[in-house]
């Protein structure tokens, strides 16, 4: 049981730093050469990939970790003066990932191993969220009286790319991991 707790913490944990840590970096790669659109929207949105991954290999416990980061974001820095803002925000950020997840348990079976997801099921798995997570964002926002439609395409195409340059890239790491593996294998000792 405890032992279980400890696993479902870690979860949570690693989830929200590894979404501030590509947060960072998307900040500092994308807004100072034009990528950014408006303040939370790119065009190129790498968190965005962070999320789903997080939640598609840590369920409920990656969508906690990153409705944390999220609030986190959203407080401290994209909304500061709007409480109520940042609340929903952060709410809607971990919600889509989640609603996608429960989706593809839903449509494919999933496995916690992820074995049964293949680039066509991945790919419609990204797209599913980069629609509904900017739904989420401007439902909420349009029940607040905001009518922001413009950022919505953005928003999408913004998460889109960023979910499959995140995808990929794990993807690709995964890749050359037995590759590393055999090769440290076959190095000779050193002295």
């Amino acid at each position: 049981m405890m032992s279980s707790l400890r696993l479902q913490a870690a979860m949570v944990v690693g989830s929200a730093i590894l979404f501030l840590l590509v947060f960072v970096a998307n900040e500092w790669l994308f807004n100072s050469t034009g990528f950014e659109f408006t303040r939370g929207m790119n065009w190129i949105y790498l968190p965005a990939g962070m999320r789903l991954l997080c939640t598609l290999l840590f369920a409920g416990a990656g969508a906690v970790g990153i409705l944390i980061a999220s609030w986190i974001t959203c407080i401290f820095y994209f909304f500061p003066d709007d409480p109520m803002r940042s609340f929903a925000g952060g709410i809607a950020s971990a919600a889509a990932p989640y609603l996608v997840y429960k989706l593809a348990q839903q449509m494919y079976g999933l496995q916690a191993s992820l074995v049964n997801l293949n680039a066509k099921r991945l790919l419609f798995l990204s797209l599913a969220y980069s629609v509904a997570n900017p739904a989420l964002h401007h439902l909420w926002l349009l029940l607040r009286g905001e009518a922001v439609m413009s950022g919505f395409f953005v928003m999408v195409l913004g998460d889109f790319l960023g979910t499959l340059v995140v995808l990929y890239a794990v993807k690709l790491a995964l890749a050359f991991l037995p590759a590393l593996a055999r090769h440290e294998k076959n190095r000779p000792p050193s002295a």
